[in-house]
Formats: structure tokens, sequence, C-alpha cells
């Protein structure tokens, strides 16, 4: 068992070290464990699981989100978000900084890639924040970190993966993510404005009172959030209410996305192109790393890995908080080298029958995943976001990290304080089957 252990290990970090594609590595190490530490054929199980992999219909509402997203994205949504915001966040602490936060949410809501969330939110604020004279730093900082939360914020892609492999209720998987999502992005806010109030306006890095504005000119702003505000609405709530599924309500996101570029004036033929392949891309490659990870899970439990991986954990009496923290540390490390689909993937083909084990909800267990997931984004050095700001911005890597610290640290103590109180991702789902 120990030899077939590191033979896994050894593989993988090879495969993947070397360049393979992630879905690749998956199939080739599933290979190897079965080829020669198994009895079985791997051609068959292979054929088998790609086949039951594909075919599901909770999978058929990620290629839609997607597409909602790559819409929305090529649509000038951020310049509607940052206008319809600015005017009613200059008197609080910090003033536009909290456009990053809010608006990464916002659009986090509708497009469910963190990168995405990133790259387009940060196009808008970031030159203009630094024109205004804000702290390039704390810019830097809540721009990386907020847009993370496309991981967790519904509609999230990574909860449909998640949802799909671990066969749980997208539904309620959406549902749970709304409490941690909202939590998160509190804790941001909280220790923007305190920084505000101890350091920031103190040392004018807060940039300059604008609050000239009338009101009749700010509702006129806040007008072009409508169209997206109920877009999100309406996603939430038909899924939440039991008038739509998943699936269902991708749909008419997709429609309803289309409607918004259109007002917009940013649509036409090449946009619907470039979005439709943009989401055919995005999508293949995850459904093609899902039924890699399909594979591999099978191999795990053919040559009994993961049952005796949970076997000698269960005798070492670890308690569940122990166990939590040494997952988390676990995982940290992973996502340090793996993009986010690929260690919740790569996770739940290998730990899922410790966690069982252990007794987690599946449910909150997923979105623990998703926020440990959203703490790789910020993590040297394969911190995807990292990357997308450093391009932004030209910054060297270490500034940008030592930028996003605090609300890593934050992120921490929002998993410890759901593993104190689960009702925080566990009261919404839990009231949609009362």
């Amino acid at each position: 068992m120990l030899l077939l252990s590191l033979a896994t290990i050894f593989t993988l970090v090879i495969l993947l070290g070397s360049g393979v594609w992630i879905a690749f590595a998956l199939i080739g190490t599933a290979w190897i464990a079965l080829e020669f530490f198994s009895s079985f054929s791997p051609l068959s199980i292979l054929a088998s699981d790609f086949w039951g992999a594909s075919y599901g219909w909770d999978l058929t509402a990620l290629p839609m989100f997607i597409w909602m997203g790559e819409i929305l994205f090529r649509s000038g949504l951020a310049d509607n978000m940052f206008r319809g915001l600015s005017p009613w966040l200059n008197r609080l602490p910090g003033r536009l900084l909290h456009t990053n936060i809010i608006g990464s949410g916002m659009f986090a809501a509708v497009c469910g890639s963190s990168a995405a969330t990133c790259a387009t939110v940060g196009k808008m604020t970031l030159p203009e924040l630094e024109r205004r004279g804000y702290d390039s730093n704390m810019a830097i900082g809540t721009l990386a970190s907020a847009s993370t939360l496309g991981l967790l914020i519904p509609p999230s892609i990574v909860l449909i993966v998640y949802g799909v492999v671990t066969e749980q209720s997208i539904s309620r998987l959406f549902m749970a993510g709304i409490g941690p999502g909202l939590m998160i992005l509190a804790m941001f806010m909280s220790y923007l404005i305190l920084w505000a109030l101890l350091k920031g306006n103190r040392e004018g890095l807060t940039g300059e009172d604008e609050s000239g504005m009338s009101f009749v000119e700010k509702l006129r702003n806040t007008w072009s959030l409508v169209p997206i505000l109920l877009l999100i609405g309406g996603i939430i709530f038909s899924i939440y209410g039991g008038l739509a599924s998943p699936t269902e309500a991708a749909a008419v996101g997709v429609v309803l996305s289309i409607v918004i570029a259109r007002f917009n004036g940013h649509f036409d033929r090449d946009i619907f192109k470039s979005s439709l392949f943009a989401a055919v891309r995005t999508a293949c490659m995850i459904a093609f790393i899902i039924a890699g990870a399909s594979f591999l899970t099978s191999a795990m439990g053919f040559t009994q890995v993961p049952m005796k991986l949970a076997q000698a954990i269960g005798e070492m009496g670890l308690s569940p908080t122990m166990l939590l923290i040494a997952l988390t540390l676990l995982l940290l490390v992973m996502g340090c080298f793996l993009d986010g689909i690929s260690l919740i993937l790569l996770v739940t083909a290998i730990i899922m029958p410790l966690v069982s084990a252990a007794g987690f909800d599946l449910i909150w267990f997923g979105i623990y995943l998703v926020v440990v997931v959203e703490m790789s984004q910020i993590t040297p050095p394969v911190g995807f976001n990292l990357f997308v700001i450093q391009g932004l911005t030209g910054k060297d890597i270490l500034t940008i990290t030592k930028a996003t610290l605090p609300f890593f640290l934050l992120m921490l103590l929002a998993i410890a304080l759901m593993h104190i109180f689960p009702g925080i991702a566990l009261y919404l789902p839990e009231a949609m089957t009362r």
C-alpha cells in the first residue's frame, strides 16, 4: 500500500510538472495504478467512467453559466457597476476602494470565474483608483481577494463541478454559498473600514471627498445597476423558490445576459461568436478534467487506497477540528501548484471517503473546499489572480502577495467561523427542504 501511494503521488507530480494536460495526468496516474497494482482492466473502466461522467443532466448547467459569464464579460458590465456604485460609497471610510469588493461580489454572482472577475473589474477600477490618489496596495489587495468570490457566490462553476462529482444537490450548494459569500464580503469591507480609520484617512491614502453629486445624479447612475441586479436576483430566487433547476436557470441567464449586452449596446455577431467559442473551450476543458478525475476515483476505489488512508487516519484518533486543520494545510500546499477546478476534482477523487467517515456534511464540506480554493487563488507560486493582477499593474508577485495577505488571513478566520457555526453555510439549504 505504501508503494502504491508513493507511485501514485510520484506519477501525478511528474505528469503535472512536465506540463501534461491535467486530464491526461489524472488518466495516466489512474492507468498505472490499475495496471500495476490491481487485476482489473484499465481500458474497460476508462470507457465506463468517461461515459458515466459525460452524460449527467446536472453537467449541462456548466457550459450555460460559462457562456453567460463570457457574454457579460464582453458587454461593458464593469463600467456600469463602477458608475452605479461609486456615488453611494463616498461617505463610507475607504470610499471608492469598496467598489473593488462590492463590484467583484456582484460580477462574481453572474460570472462564476475569479479570473474573469479580477480582469474585468480590475481593468475599470485600478486605473481610476490610482488617478484619484488611492493606496495602490490596498486597491490590489481588495481586488485580488474579493474577485475570488466568483468561485463561491452562486451561480458558481466550481460548485457545479463539486456537485456533479460528489452527487450532491447543486441547488442546495448554490444556497449554501450565499451565507459564507456575504460573510466574507462583510469581513473584507470591515477590514477596509478599519484600515481607513486607523491609517488610510490620516495618511491621505483614500482619495479626495467627492460628495458634490446631487441625489438625482446618483439615482441616474444607479439605474445602470438595475439590469444586473435583476439578473442575479432572478437566477437565485428561481432556484431557491423551486421554480427552475440550475440548468433551466442557466439557460434563462444566458438569454437575459444577451438582452443586457444588447441593452448596453455591446452585442453583435462577433461578440456572440467569440463568447460562444470561449465558453465551448472552457466547458470542454472542464468536462475532460471531470472525466479524468472520475477515472482516477475509480482507480483509487479498486486499489482501496482511500479506504486504507481513511482507516489509517481514523486509527490516529484525530478530532474533526484537527482533521480540518490538517486538510486545510494540505489543500493550501496543493493549491500552490494546481488551479481551482483541478484541485476540487483531485481532492474529491482521493479524500472524500475520509471526509464522509469523519462525519462532515458534504454540502458544508463543499463550501469549505471552495473557500480554501479561493485562498489558493491568491497563494504563490500558482495563484492565478496574482498573475492577472501582475498583468494589469506590472508589479512583482511578492508585492501583490503582500497586499493580499490580510485578506488571506480573513479567509482563514471565515473557515474557523464556518466550523464553529455550520449554520452559516447550512441554514439556507436546510430551509429549502422544510
